[in-house]
This record gives structure tokens, C-alpha cells and sequence, in this order.
């Protein structure tokens, strides 16, 4: 037996619309099939940046499941004025595949085009709840490459100071030395000997940046009541993923005393990977302790009758 919800949204949607729906969902992937296989194309290849965005849909999916209660309700009909940003959408991507030719303004013409078509399909009524789920699409997107450069050469700068604040102070109390000099750390050990650790793109921690910020929206949405606590999981964000991307390399430069191959190669990466499990155990616990700054009206009503 299927729950109430569910029985009404299946009683919405009637084979003509199934159809309708159908024809215009297979429509809008033949319009943007180009920047779908462009966008898996960088994701497979470049799986530890932008793996995540093959996640981003099923979240948003699972989003929309979440509210299906309220959709089930919201009275649907055709908005007219949601033609604008479906056109502006269209004529952008065309731009940007012609003219301006850039990946990143490719997809966010797409999603500008996806919640105009919503829109007008649907109406204002429905997309109070959906919204938020077609906004967090923009986590599917690769950042532009010129971007990328200039923050991923300032992350490498904010993760070199900070592994080296870090391991000099370790070192005052085991007896070794550091020294930095840009993005490279130099560690000496008891012995004098001088083991390199060089801070490149891949230890930026930009790749963290970006999947923090994702995961950080998605739990925001979830599990967060408050729009001030919703921000307040976007701002912590990046500072959490920069904190825990100066201990990685921390941590690096400690192993590379032992072995310097650990702080290359698949190693790194392994080492790299294991210590994104302490970082989204603080992450939750930041969201663990929002979430219990404010406590909800009815939560202490219910509280003091049941006293």
C-alpha cells in the first residue's frame, strides 16, 4: 500500500503527462548532450576533482523525493513568464558553445534552462520547492580552468605556511627542523638530511574546497531547519576543508621522515583519501552542534507537557 503522498502525486501524473514529460525530458538531454559527455569526459579524467559531480543529481533527486509531500499539494499550471529565463537559457548556451566558448557558463546556462522550463511547466507554486534542488546542480559544473588557477596557487601558498607552522612546532618538541619557501617545505631531521615535500595542485586542496562545499549544501538542505544555520554550514565550509587540507600535508611531510615515498605517488593519494574521513567527521560535527544552538518552539511545547 502506498503511503498518501505518493498515491497523490501518481494520481497527478496521468499517462498524456508521463508522455509530455517524457518527450520534453528526452528533448532537453539531445538539446545539452554536448556539455553532459564534456562534463563526464573531465569527471572520468579527472576523477579526484570532479568525480563528486556524478553525485550532485542524485542528491538533488533525492531532494525533490524529500518534498514530494508539499509537491503533492502545490496546484500546478503553466507560467508564462517562465519562457524568459527558458529562452535566456538556450541563446546562452548557444553563446557560450560559439562565441565565448567555456565549459563552466555552458552549465550554468543549462541549469538556467532547466529552472526556466520548470517554471513554466509547473508554476511559481512548485518551484518554492524546487529550487533549491536545481540550484544545487551548480555543483555539477567543473570550475573554469582560469579559475582554478588562481585559487588552486593561493590554496598551495595557505596549505604551505600552514603544514609549516604545523610541523615546526611538532619538530620543537621531536627535533627536527622546517623551512618554507613558497610551496615547497624543506624538513630536516635529526641527521641534517633535508627531505623536499613539495606542496603541489593536487595538495592545493582545492578538490576538497569544492566537494566540502557540496557536501556542505546538501547537509544544509537536509538536515539544517534555519536559514541562518544553512549559511552558517556554507561559510564553515571552506575554512574546515583548508584546515583539514593543512594537516594532510602536515601529515605528509611527518611520513616523508620515515619514507619519502609516501608522500608521492598512489601513496599519497591513499594518504590523501583516508584523511578526508577525519575532516567530514568534523564537518558533521559542526552541523551536530547547529542544529542544537536553537531549539523549535513546538520541540518545547511538547517538552513541557510532557513534564
Amino acid at each position: 500500500m502506498l503511503p498518501s503522498a505518493d498515491r497523490r502525486i501518481l494520481g497527478l501524473v496521468t499517462p498524456a503527462g508521463a508522455l509530455v514529460g517524457g518527450l520534453l525530458s528526452l528533448g532537453f538531454v539531445l538539446l545539452f548532450f554536448r556539455w553532459f559527455y564534456m562534463q563526464h569526459q573531465l569527471s572520468s579524467d579527472r576523477p579526484d576533482d570532479w568525480g563528486h559531480a556524478y553525485a550532485v543529481p542524485l542528491i538533488s533527486i533525492y531532494l525533490v523525493w524529500t518534498r514530494r509531500e508539499a509537491l503533492a499539494r502545490a496546484p500546478v499550471a503553466p507560467f508564462w513568464p517562465g519562457l524568459a529565463p527558458f529562452l535566456l537559457g538556450i541563446m546562452a548556451y548557444f553563446f557560450c558553445v560559439t562565441g565565448a566558448r567555456n565549459h563552466m557558463l555552458q552549465g550554468f546556462s543549462m541549469i538556467l534552462c532547466l529552472f526556466g522550463l520548470v517554471l513554466l511547466i509547473l508554476g511559481p507554486a512548485a518551484m518554492r520547492f524546487l529550487f533549491l534542488p536545481i540550484a544545487f546542480l551548480v555543483f555539477a559544473v567543473t570550475i573554469s580552468e582560469a579559475i582554478m588557477i588562481e585559487l588552486t596557487f593561493q590554496l598551495q601558498i595557505i596549505a604551505s605556511y600552514g603544514a609549516w607552522m604545523v610541523l615546526s612546532t611538532i619538530g620543537s618538541i621531536f627535533g627536527f627542523g622546517c623551512e618554507v619557501s613558497t610551496n615547497v617545505l624543506n624538513i630536516i631531521d635529526a641527521h641534517g638530511v633535508v627531505h623536499n615535500l613539495n606542496v603541489a595542485e593536487a595538495c592545493s586542496g582545492m578538490r576538497m574546497v569544492v566537494a566540502f562545499c557540496a557536501l556542505a549544501a546538501a547537509t544544509a538542505l537536509l538536515g539544517c531547519r534555519y536559514w541562518w544555520q544553512r549559511a552558517a554550514v556554507l561559510l564553515l565550509a571552506v575554512p574546515v576543508a583548508v584546515i583539514i587540507n593543512v594537516g594532510r600535508v602536515a601529515v605528509l611531510g611527518l611520513l616523508s621522515l620515515a619514507d619519502a615515498h609516501l608522500s608521492e605517488g598512489s601513496a599519497h593519494t591513499l594518504i590523501g583519501t583516508l584523511l578526508l574521513v577525519p575532516g567530514l567527521g568534523l564537518f558533521m560535527l559542526v552541523v551536530w552542534s547547529l542544529n542544537r544552538v536553537v531549539t523549535d518552539d513546538r520541540d518545547a511545547g511538547k517538552g513541557g507537557v510532557a513534564a
